[in-house]
């Protein structure tokens, strides 16, 4: 079994937007935005494994 790899994902409240923003420079491609921080979480569960398998960080079957 392969040890977890923690990646740092950076979460901040755009005030001038109203919405929660969430960047990483450890998952290529990921930027994206919800209305609530639950939204947020739920989008980037989905999202990040998704990014880290398209750009060859892990294996599909992961």
């Amino acid at each position: 079994m392969k040890e977890a790899k923690i990646y740092n994902i950076q979460g901040f409240w755009d005030t001038e937007a109203e919405v929660w923003v969430a960047t990483s420079e450890e998952v290529p491609g990921l930027a994206t935005e919800a209305d609530t921080l639950e939204n947020l979480n739920d989008k980037l569960r989905e999202m990040i494994p998704e990014l880290l398998v398209l750009n060859g960080i892990l294996e599909e079957d992961y």
